[in-house]
């Protein structure tokens, strides 16, 4: 199921949204909000714009083990954004990704190299409405994503409100999709996954270069979560999970650059447990240039259900004990901990456009984890680029 894979590099083709932390929503303020990537910075209390964006990426992402390419994916994204009679907003993005490569069966070995190669096309559209008022926001939206075997159709509302200082700021919001599954290989047909999500945070400004943000949320999901292109793949058909998230922006006086370290703890009842260590700076220089170096640590333990490879069955699959209700081959699902480093250039072109681009390479490995190693697999790697070309109007 190649949606699995996309949604793992699609977050990456969005663009932040704009805020008002430290001018005005318009201009280039606005500009350079909305062509950030999402890295977990706090979102302070919004003041509507007054004049529209539009915005171009492209991601190219690759992912690759020992002596093998495997999945490849060109994602073209454009977004604009349209103020409305000075308190409202409609967004609409329209994506489009084309996946291909070899993807393997079960685990991420095979000692003859062999893995069944695929192809896939996914559109996807998403529009919002937003409405701004004098202390807070409120949103709504729609989405609709379709590729050859699955098609997820989503509703979410979202809402903040500040105080009357504007230095504390609490954000809400809900969202719910409804998937259908139709793999090509007729494992099944016309299943189904509903998904609910809430979340709830707060965001205080602490002194002048300091802003701290909560988040809190919840995610409840029932249906089909197998993955009917993986030999023995047979998971509990409902998963639910919280996660708890800590941001903190500091502005540095000498050198006029602002660093973001975040924090996230992820839990669900497939019993994996994650941690996530985030840490940014951006550093302006002359000449409207910005300078990002990230980096991103990750460590998660084993579902319970993961069946661990018995290394003398290679190249062939480990069998499910006899009576087993679920298990799964999927390495995703293992104790596992990754490494990502990235860096992006941003460059203002005078006061209505912005070019950046980004790259970054991730690299997993079962015996990174600090909750427990599964059986080791071969090294999983991955690097994308991505460009992005921005302009108000």
């Amino acid at each position: 199921m190649q949606l699995r894979k996309l949604k793992q590099v699609r977050h990456l083709l969005k663009p932040a949204r704009a805020s008002a932390s430290n001018a005005s929503a318009s201009g280039p303020a606005i500009l350079l909000a909305a062509m950030s990537l999402m890295t977990l910075k706090p979102a302070v209390a919004e003041i509507a714009p007054d004049r529209g964006l539009m915005s171009l990426r492209y991601l190219d992402y690759q992912d690759s083990q020992p002596g093998e390419n495997r999945i490849h994916v060109g994602a073209t994204s454009a977004m604009v954004m349209v103020p409305l009679a000075g308190e409202w907003a409609v967004t609409g993005t329209y994506t489009t990704d084309s996946i291909s490569g070899a993807s393997p069966r079960y685990y991420t070995y095979d000692s003859n190299g062999k893995f069944p190669k695929m192809h896939d096309l996914r559109r996807a559209e998403d529009v919002s409405l937003t409405r701004y008022f004098s202390q807070g926001t409120a949103t709504v939206g729609a989405s609709y994503s379709k590729e050859s075997d699955y098609i997820s159709q989503g509703l979410s509302a979202q809402g903040t409100l500040s105080t009357e200082d504007k230095n504390t700021t609490f954000n809400f919001g809900t969202a719910v999709s409804n998937d259908e599954i139709n793999p090509v290989n007729k494992i099944v047909i016309g299943e189904r996954k509903h998904v609910l999500d809430m979340l709830a945070g707060v965001t205080q400004v602490f002194t002048p270069q300091d802003i701290v943000q909560f988040d809190l949320g919840h995610s409840m999901g029932d249906g089909y979560f197998s993955d009917p292109y993986k030999i023995f793949d047979n998971r509990p058909r409902s998963r639910n999970h919280t996660t708890a998230m800590l941001l903190w922006n500091h502005f540095f006086y000498a050198t006029e650059g602002t660093g973001h370290l975040s924090y996230r703890y992820y839990s669900d009842t497939y019993d994996i447990r994650a941690h996530t260590l985030n840490a940014s700076y951006d550093q302006p220089t002359a000449s409207g240039w910005m300078l990002t170096p990230e980096v991103r640590l990750y460590s998660q333990s084993a579902a319970w259900f993961y069946l661990e490879p018995d290394p003398t069955a290679r190249p062939y699959p480990t069998f499910p004990s006899y009576g087993s209700t679920y298990y799964s081959l999927d390495q995703r699902l293992s104790s596992f901990g990754a490494i990502t480093l990235g860096f992006k250039v941003s460059k203002k072109i005078g006061s209505d456009w912005l070019a950046d681009i980004k790259y970054e390479q991730y690299e997993q490995r079962n015996n990174w984890s600090v909750m427990g190693n599964s059986v080791p697999l071969d090294p999983f790697r991955a690097r994308s680029i991505q460009f992005g070309l921005s302009c108000l109007f």
